[in-house]
């Protein structure tokens, strides 16, 4: 697995103001109207449910006892049921991608934003880049939808930043192929260029979605990262026009 520690920002000469701005709002999000992941009923009520999307109209379960594996063995514990919706269900492909599933899933988002955002919103500029980000989100969450039309996972709740922040990624990828990003890769600190950092990572998303249904066996929504990623390749050229492209850098040794 690969994770990005720092990339070589010694040409970006604007503050990324939106970038902040989605970080400090997903983490708003998570603290105050999540209750630190605690409200479920808020969580339950806005998640982007695949059945929802589909047939349009709100599904509202009850709560329920599953089994799940544990060091301990398989142990039996409470799931909540689907809330009602407040906002039209097709909202929830937008207000989904503001939410996380628990500290480390919004910590883990919010570094990933941070390394590759910063340099997409100097590129797009404010409004374009937060119209990309956003788009991004809600075709990856499309994406995963469409992984799961039928069977267990077409009832369950998906939500987090990871499709939007897979599509920065996927324009980072374009981009910024040969801008040098220092990461933790197999616990050995390297440089590489971004598109082998970025090109790692989305093999490991592509192998572990194999033979899994929009990746939900394990928790993980695989199919919403791939999506996002694609989306944020194709986009980013058409996002561009109008807007003068620095020349692609040589890759050289970060500053610290």
């Amino acid at each position: 697995m690969v994770f990005p520690i720092a990339d070589d920002n010694s040409d970006r000469t604007t503050f990324p103001v939106v970038n902040v701005a989605l970080i400090a709002a997903n983490v708003l999000v998570f603290v105050f109207f999540q209750g630190f992941g605690s409200n479920t009923d808020f969580t339950f009520a806005v998640s982007t449910v695949p059945a929802e999307i589909l047939s349009g109209r709100d599904v509202v379960t009850e709560d329920r006892i599953v089994e799940v594996d544990s060091v301990d063995g398989p142990q039996q514990v409470g799931m909540p049921g689907l809330r009602k919706t407040p906002i039209p269900v097709y909202l929830t492909l937008l207000t989904a991608i503001f939410m996380h599933g628990g500290i480390a899933h919004l910590l883990g988002n919010m570094w990933f934003l941070w390394i590759f955002g910063d340099n997409i919103e100097h590129d797009l500029g404010r409004a374009r880049y937060l119209a990309f980000y956003l788009l991004c989100g809600i075709l990856a969450s499309l994406a995963h939808v469409m992984l799961n039309t039928e069977g267990p996972g077409a009832m369950i709740p998906s939500l987090g930043a990871s499709g939007a922040i897979s599509g920065v990624m996927g324009a980072y990828m374009l981009l910024h192929w040969n801008r040098q990003v220092t990461v933790l890769l197999f616990r050995v600190v390297t440089d590489v260029p971004g598109f082998v950092a970025v090109g790692i990572w989305f093999l490991f998303q592509l192998i572990s979605g194999l033979g899994m249904l929009g990746g939900m066996e394990t928790g993980v929504a695989y199919g919403a990262h791939i999506g996002g990623l694609v989306a944020g390749v194709v986009l980013a050229k058409p996002f561009m026009v109008g807007r003068s492209r620095r020349r692609a850098r040589p890759w050289r040794r970060p500053r610290r």
